[in-house]
């Protein structure tokens, strides 16, 4: 029975997101006693609450075959789509005032779930299923083939940028290009497409960012239709210490509770600085102060073992839909671990997605274990193929 149990699950991915999990716990705990003392009991049976369900839907997603994967990625990517118009319709706005987006759905007082987040694995299927599909019935590789793939990628991609547009929810829409742009270079689609894409992409931050630096070019970013919320953050973010007591507060504080920590940190719950919403967007910053620079390299060195396992799962794998599947999934962990903290050390603006595993929220927990599913479905049919191909022919 113990041997069974080991053939069928990846200790090397389940070892790392578990103690993940673990120190997000931690971490959790000390940010609600710190901040929110009389919600502790709640706060952290809501967060068991959804790791429970997490590895729930990763236990049954494990079992799916890639049939059944293949049938239900269409429904599932379009029911994506419907839940994602629900928070235009059910939102709270004191949720929408301190956010400035609508990508969660709230009946009343109650804020339920931000549906973006199940949708990046139903993105990442469709896209997938787009890719295989694709090179089956176009099995030739021309310039004029990639474009018309890269049109197929931007049918399924558009109407999820085109919703978040409406929540005004940029962060999020960040990371489904992360995805996007990791999917196009595995299809194999040509560097001249990729790296004229890039060129002009860069060339239009630049111009962006030369705008944005002039202070008429903000109020005209602003009556074209930038948000005022929008444009605070980016000018937290280039120049923080400037207004360190009003919109850069958040980041500023972050970076000084980090800095604070040094090398060995503060010791457990020891937070001397205010960093606000530290359990969720912020959370790296009391791994820093309290656990410094050595609390915070195990934790990145978890999330390399994690990723690392990935890569060498995706590699072994036979199956293309499955390396697809994977390196969707490894494209969106990266961008959410390298957004979060670069926020939080100060050399990317804020955007509010939160840290793998580690940040307080249901959403976002519940999408990444389904995920972690994946993996480990994709791994237990690796070993699968390896015993069958090592069976010693009957012939």
């Amino acid at each position: 029975m113990k041997d069974t149990i080991h053939k069928t699950i990846d200790i090397a991915i389940i070892a790392p997101v578990s103690l993940l999990i673990m120190i997000g716990f931690v971490a959790i705990y000390t940010a609600t006693v710190n901040d929110y003392p009389d919600k502790v009991l709640q706060v952290m049976v809501q967060q068991v609450a959804w790791v429970a369900i997490g590895i729930l839907f990763a236990s049954v997603v494990r079992l799916f075959s890639r049939e059944f994967l293949w049938k239900i990625s269409p429904l599932l990517y379009l029911l994506g789509l419907s839940l994602m118009i629900l928070p235009l319709i059910f939102y709270s706005p004191e949720v929408v005032a301190s956010t400035g987006s609508k990508n969660w759905i709230s009946i009343g007082n109650v804020t339920l779930f931000q549906p973006s987040e199940f949708m990046k694995i139903s993105y990442i299927l469709i896209l997938s299923e787009v890719a295989i599909w694709f090179h089956g019935r176009y099995p030739e590789r021309t310039l004029s083939q990639d474009w018309k793939l890269l049109a197929g990628f931007l049918g399924v991609t558009l109407p999820i940028l085109g919703l978040l547009a409406l929540q005004k929810d940029i962060g999020t829409a960040m990371v489904f290009l992360a995805i996007f742009v990791g999917m196009s270079f595995l299809s194999g689609i040509s560097w001249k497409i990729i790296l004229s894409t890039l060129l002009v992409s860069l060339v239009s931050i630049v111009i962006f960012l030369l705008v944005f630096l002039w202070e008429p070019g903000r109020e005209f970013l602003y009556r074209i239709g930038m948000d005022t919320y929008q444009i605070n953050r980016i000018l937290a973010w280039l120049k923080p210490f400037d207004f360190a007591s009003s919109i850069a507060y958040q980041q500023t504080q972050s970076m000084l509770s980090i800095g604070s920590g040094g090398i060995f940190g503060k010791g457990f719950s020891v937070l001397e600085l205010a960093v606000p919403v530290r359990e969720s967007d912020m959370i790296f910053t009391i791994i820093a102060e309290d656990y410094g620079f050595i609390g915070s390299a195990v934790t990145l060195g978890l999330y390399l073992i994690l990723i690392y396992r990935m890569i060498l799962i995706t590699l072994a794998s036979n199956n293309q839909f499955y390396t697809y599947i994977s390196t969707g999934f490894i494209m969106m962990i990266l961008f959410h671990i390298f957004e979060n903290i670069g926020a939080a050390i100060g050399i990317l603006p804020l955007t509010g997605i939160p840290l793998p595993f580690i940040s307080q929220g249901g959403s976002s927990l519940i999408s990444n274990l389904i995920g972690i599913g994946l993996i480990l479905s994709m791994s237990h049919h690796n070993k699968k193929h390896q015993e069958s191909s090592n069976k010693p022919s009957t012939v």
